[in-house]
């Protein structure tokens, strides 16, 4: 049995429902799309902050189904925990490992989709962006709520996890600037 501290259980359930939110707006505006002919959504702003071209990729239903639908599934597990956690439920380890295990598989298919939307596609989905924001908060919480007290190369990964998560941040947006410079610089 694991005791989730406080900022670890309010980080789980703030992360969980702003990721939550993102895949339901998400999956709201990818059926809108689908049923209104001509129908532009909310999120496509510009030509690179375009969700609508986005949603019209192979990409956005790699198990034939939209992606968001994994999002509310997923998240919605995230949030019954942080909710669980937030109450002080002293959940077994086994839970933990298999959301951390959950959440490993989402930050690799999140790559995946990050790859594809600026390499393939060309464009990048604000709602999509916000699950890549708080997926690898996710795991360094869930980390440490495993390995944080563990001795050797888990605990290792356990203390670096937020400089893992910093540098992911970096690529990113140093891959997303790269990808789409003239527009930015455009902007100036």
């Amino acid at each position: 049995m694991t005791r989730t501290s406080p900022p670890a259980a309010w980080t789980l359930l703030l992360c969980g429902l702003a990721g939550w939110i993102a895949a339901f707006v998400l999956l709201v505006e990818d059926f809108k799309l689908l049923s209104e002919p001509g129908y532009i959504p909310s999120c496509s702003l510009n030509p690179v902050l375009s969700c609508g071209s986005v949603m019209a990729t192979d990409q956005a239903a790699v198990l034939g189904f939209p992606n968001p639908i994994i999002g509310l599934v997923g998240f919605s597990v995230v949030v019954t925990l942080g909710v669980l956690s937030v109450a002080g439920v002293v959940l077994p380890r086994w839970i933990w490992t298999g959301l951390w295990l959950g959440t490993v598989a989402g930050t690799l298919f999140i790559c995946w989709l990050i790859f594809q939307s600026l390499y393939r596609i060309n464009a990048l989905c604000p709602y999509c962006m916000v699950v890549w924001a708080i997926i690898t908060p996710l795991l360094a919480v869930l980390t440490e709520q495993l390995w944080g007290n563990d001795r050797g190369a888990l605990r290792v990964v356990a203390e670096w996890r937020w400089t893992f998560v910093a540098v992911f941040y970096a690529v990113v947006l140093v891959l997303v600037f790269l990808r789409f410079q003239d527009y930015w610089l455009s902007l100036f």
